[in-house]
């Protein structure tokens, strides 16, 4: 009897550390946990850059140099120009080291930052990090102006990753830029 006892007490330890990690995990109307990240530019980003000023999208994949991480950062470049029509700041990021992310934006000829977390301390603030992995999810953020999280897409589709954010920046209502 004790040690069923001492069972349910060791599942029970579990479930509740489940469900406080999840609890953990930033949602929509959130603010957003605060980052800064070096890009593949060599530029240091941070939110707070971005805070009254402008709304950014984080797009986390897992690894550099992968066949869907290269569709899903192509799609961005192919579709640049329909994502900068809003005032947004854009991003993809992953746990590779910077180094590893500047040639892999070199390669791709990307016309925007890709962020790297190689810590994984922001991946895991933004509740990305899977430490079965040891790779962020695909997942993508969008933080408004006032830093508040509108919406995490977890149901990317890497082709036309590009697309579906411009879509649903407009879905959102992130402002245009003005001519």
């Amino acid at each position: 009897m004790k040690a069923f006892l001492s069972s349910i007490s060791i599942v029970s330890l579990f479930v509740c550390s489940v469900a406080w990690a999840r609890a953990a995990e930033p949602a929509a109307g959130d603010d957003a946990p605060d980052f800064s990240l070096v890009g593949s530019d060599g530029k240091t980003y941070s939110l707070a850059d971005f805070k009254d000023k402008q709304a950014i999208v984080v797009a986390w994949f897992p690894k550099a140099f992968t066949g869907g991480c290269t569709k899903e950062c192509k799609s961005f470049r192919e579709q640049g120009k329909a994502i900068r029509a809003f005032d947004v700041a854009y991003f993809t990021a992953s746990c590779d080291p910077a180094d590893k992310n500047k040639d892999f934006a070199k390669s791709l000829e990307l016309d925007y930052p890709i962020l790297s977390d190689e810590s994984t301390d922001v991946a895991k603030a933004y509740g990305v990090f899977n430490a079965d992995r040891g790779a962020p999810f695909r997942w993508t953020f969008y933080i408004g102006k006032d830093g508040k999280i509108l919406h995490i897409d977890k149901e990317v589709k890497t082709e036309s990753h590009g697309k579906d954010v411009a879509a649903k920046l407009e879905e959102l209502g992130v402002a245009k830029k003005k001519n």
